[in-house]
Formats: C-alpha cells, structure tokens, sequence
C-alpha cells in the first residue's frame, strides 16, 4: 500500500466535507445525507460547496427533486467510498480481531444442506466468533446492509468485490428409489417422462432435456408448480412427490443415504458457480479472513474426500 507524505495530508480536503461527499453520493440526496450524519441539510450543503472549492469543479448537478453527479463527482465517489470501507475494516480489525459476530448472506439451499451440516467446526476453531445467516436470494449491497460476507450463484463477475469460487452449480435429475421402483425403474431419460417433474419451468430442466434429447415442449404439459428453492424440490421428491433437479454438491448425503438417487450419469452445467463474496476493502479484516479460510479449506477436503 503506498504511503502519504506530510505534503499529500496537507492537500486533503477536511475529512468531514469528504464524509458528507461519501453520504450524498450514495444516496443522491442532501436530506438523506443529512439525516444519517446527524446534521442539517444547510449543514451538508455547506461540506459540499468547501470540498467543490478545493476540487475546483462542481461535483452535483442540482435538479428539481433530483441531485446527480458531475463527472467530477463520480471520478471521486469510488475512490472515496473504498477509502471509507478502508478506514472501516482496519477499525474492526484493530477493535475486535476475530470477535464479534459475522453476518453471512447466504442462499436458502446452500445455508440448510451445505453450510448448516459443516459450520460446527469452524464454530469450534473461533469460539469467540458469532456466525448469523441471512438467507436470500437477492445480491446484497455490501455499502448499505450489515452483512460482512455472502455466498452467491452465478458467473462470478460482480464488481468491487473479492471472489473465491466454491464449486460449480451443475444440475442433474434426482428422485426417491420407490417413485423409480413405482414405474419399474429409471433406466434412460424417457421414462422421466412417465414422473411428474417438480418446478417444470425451471432453465435446467429445459437445458437437460436437450442435453438428453428429450422434447422440450413437455415441460410445457406439466403443472407449471415452483417451490422456489432446491431445498424444497429435494424434500418433496424425497417424499415420492415427483423429480428434482438439483446441484450434487448440496445432496451428498441424501444421494449417499438412499434418500435420493441420480438415475444418469448426465449432467448439465451452464458454466454457474457457488462463489464467496466479501468486499476487496475488506479482506484482511481477521473474522472475513478466518471464514475465507475456514470454508475454502473446507470445501477442498470435501472435494478430495
């Protein structure tokens, strides 16, 4: 990281007009701004016309019920809102170490078949560390919510923030033994056709069915019923109540157990991933570290075991 000089900390602007910058542009309004530093608008107004001085070009357009930012502006705004997520995690760091608690976003599937089966050891190793789960699956924004870290599906490009790939989101057909035994077995992709299929509009199964070569234009038959979650799918076709596509990884016991059998080898992969996220201004702070480490070394045992 480089280091200021005496030279470069006298050419800062106050820090309290930066502040009020950073809230003004994260909400594109004084009012709000004000409201959440505790000071009133006449207040931000002003932190705002000594920081323009100091650039030397505006940083808002002021529009009727509507602020946005100047180019100025929004070449200033990532730099400082980095700087403040700086500032926060070495606060955190030099206050708690790996204490407190950690907030984890997390999807609903992932946090009851994955996370919730493997999350005592780590609560072992730091004892002294709460572990809260949100479960959701909307992307969290890490500059307005209290979460310190997430677990996300996708692709895996998702700006300002660090990612470390879990494993793949792969998809393959699963059903209870005695919904297969009930049509004397599963033994190639057409006698699916002869189960009912859980969550039918779902991409994946339109994409194994290709994959399979099987008609697309099925799917369209079935009850278009969605339960909005694999973990759901998995329980209802546990119970014989039809076929579920699912991501291995997070059925490993079920499919081990009997509960659930994988009647093909076949297996899409739409290039999906299971990534863990955390911001990059915050990725030395001890408890963000300590879960990284915990959970990549985890998942790398697993996969090798």
């Amino acid at each position: 990281m480089p280091e200021l000089n005496s030279r470069q900390i006298s050419q800062l602007p106050p820090l309290a007009a930066i502040r009020v910058f950073e809230a003004v542009a994260r909400h594109l309004s004084f009012t709000k701004a004000a409201e959440e530093l505790g000071m009133t608008q006449a207040a931000a107004s002003y932190q705002i016309k000594l920081l323009e001085e100091r650039v030397g070009a505006p940083l808002f357009l002021r529009r009727p019920k509507q602020i946005v930012l100047t180019e100025a502006g929004q070449r200033l705004a990532p730099s400082v809102s980095e700087a403040f997520a700086l500032l926060s995690g070495a606060y955190a760091a030099a206050r708690s170490g790996a204490d407190g608690v950690l907030c984890v976003s997390t999807l609903l599937t992932f946090a009851s078949n994955w996370l919730a089966r493997h999350l005592g050891s780590f609560q072992v190793a730091h004892p002294s560390l709460a572990v809260r789960l949100d479960t959701s699956n909307r992307l969290v924004d890490f500059a307005r919510e209290d979460i310190d870290i997430a677990i996300r599906s996708g692709g895996g490009a998702w700006p300002g923030v660090e990612v470390h790939k879990l494993f793949n989101a792969d998809f393959t057909p699963v059903l209870s033994p005695a919904l297969a035994a009930s049509i004397g077995g599963v033994r190639e992709p057409a006698d699916l056709l002869r189960l009912p299929i859980l969550d039918p509009g779902d991409i994946w199964w339109r994409d194994w069915f290709v994959a399979a070569g099987l008609p697309v234009e099925e799917l369209a038959k079935r009850p278009g019923t969605s339960m909005g979650a694999q973990a759901y799918e998995a329980n209802a076709a546990i119970a014989g109540q039809g076929v579920a596509i699912v991501t291995r990884a997070l059925f490993k016991a079920e499919l081990a157990d009997g509960r659930l059998i994988q009647p093909f080898d076949l297996v899409g992969d739409d290039g999906h991933a299971y990534w863990l996220v955390y911001p990059q201004a915050r990725r030395n702070v001890p408890k963000i570290r300590a879960f990284r480490d915990w959970i990549l070394a985890e998942i790398a045992r697993q996969q090798a075991g």
